[in-house]
């Protein structure tokens, strides 16, 4: 459940904003989202309103995130994978067990469910185990 008492505001800007930073600098992610976001300020300000309707109830979000990661093509379970380390690692440095704690297990699970809204969409790719 979101919990207002979780985390600042400023918490959830700080964890956007390092997490987005140190995607935009990877091998991996830079590019898929260098692709598809033109406005990197009009993302980070969604995101943030995304990650503090979720961690902390405000419920400001307001977007389908399915549709557009089902578009993006050729992904795969190790760019999730990939994802969801950086995320932790990012929460990690944060200093706020009980917020890292929940921001992790949601992002674990909104990872699995765009995983299979993809295949769903996609298909299993040939050799790839399941995320």
């Amino acid at each position: 459940m979101p919990d207002p008492d979780l985390c600042t505001e400023e918490d959830v800007v700080r964890l956007v904003h390092a997490f987005y930073s140190k995607v935009r600098k990877d091998e991996l992610l830079a590019p898929i989202f260098a692709t598809r976001i033109t406005d990197w300020d009009r993302h980070l300000s969604r995101m943030v309103d995304f990650w503090s309707s979720a961690l902390r109830g405000t419920a400001r979000y307001r977007g389908m995130p399915m549709p557009a990661h089902a578009a993006l093509p050729g992904l795969t379970p190790q760019l999730f994978h990939h994802w969801l380390a950086l995320f932790r690692e990012t929460t990690q440095a944060l200093g706020n067990e009980a917020l890292q704690r929940r921001a992790n297990d949601l992002a674990h699970r909104i990872a699995g469910s765009l995983w299979y809204g993809y295949q769903a969409r996609h298909g299993e790719p040939e050799g790839v185990a399941a995320a």
